[in-house]
């Protein structure tokens, strides 16, 4: 679940950011509700997204979705607006299209920048994904987090702890080996 919704997140925010950071009209609309909905907390989102998709695989999908969107649009923005204009200038005079441009020039140079987005926002796609399991409480980690706390079962808090930092080794230690292959 957690996964699922990175991905959509990841594809659709680089696609996104490469788009606002393109076209000033697009990102004149795109800079208000950016700035109207980064700062709000995803997780305040959860009793209405309960009541708009139910506790299934949409419900955690949308919130590993939400949570991972905004690192990753921001930044392949900030990326692709820190492009070499000579670059950018050298490929239009080897006649290169706007689409050519975008491919082979903007979005490798951006990497670096969308590579620090994808790690904030699957961090935060973990945690908003852990903590809905602790609201609606059917199954996963967040969910057994939950009810060992209720029942005073330290040994199984601290087991789930552990379970939950080794998935955020493996997945920093990934994120780290695929940094280091295209870098």
């Amino acid at each position: 679940r957690i996964f699922a919704g990175f991905v959509i997140a990841l594809v659709s925010g680089t696609l996104l950011g490469l788009w606002i950071a393109t076209s000033f009209r697009v990102r004149a609309v795109a800079d208000m509700f950016i700035a109207a909905l980064y700062p709000l907390p995803k997780i305040t989102l959860i009793p209405l997204l309960i009541i708009w998709l139910g506790t299934g695989g949409p419900f955690m999908l949308t919130i590993s979705f939400l949570g991972a969107i905004f690192p990753i649009v921001i930044n392949t923005v900030l990326g692709v607006s820190q492009c070499d204009a000579g670059l950018v200038l050298a490929a239009r005079d080897l006649g290169a299209k706007p689409r050519q441009i975008m491919r082979r020039v903007l979005l490798p140079s951006a990497i670096p920048s969308i590579f620090a987005g994808v790690r904030l926002g699957l961090g935060v796609s973990i945690i908003l994904v852990v903590a809905a399991e602790m609201v609606v409480g059917k199954g996963g980690l967040g969910a057994r987090l939950y009810l060992a706390g209720q029942i005073l079962e330290t040994e199984q808090v601290f087991a789930i702890l552990i379970v939950l930092a080794m998935l955020g080794i493996i997945v920093t230690k990934v994120q780290d080996a695929v940094d280091a292959a295209l870098g």
